[in-house]
């Protein structure tokens, strides 16, 4: 495998990584705000 081989599969594996993880965080918000719905503070 040369260089540019390698280059591009980390860059895939990389950009993968992180928009796997922006989906799981985004997944555990939407569950918490499910869990903690807010509240209007009565006047």
């Amino acid at each position: 495998m040369d260089n540019w081989t390698f280059g591009i599969t980390m860059m895939v594996c990389g950009m993968g990584g992180t928009i796997l993880t922006l989906w799981i965080m985004s997944l555990v918000m939407s569950l918490l705000g499910k869990l903690f719905p807010y509240k209007k503070e009565a006047e």
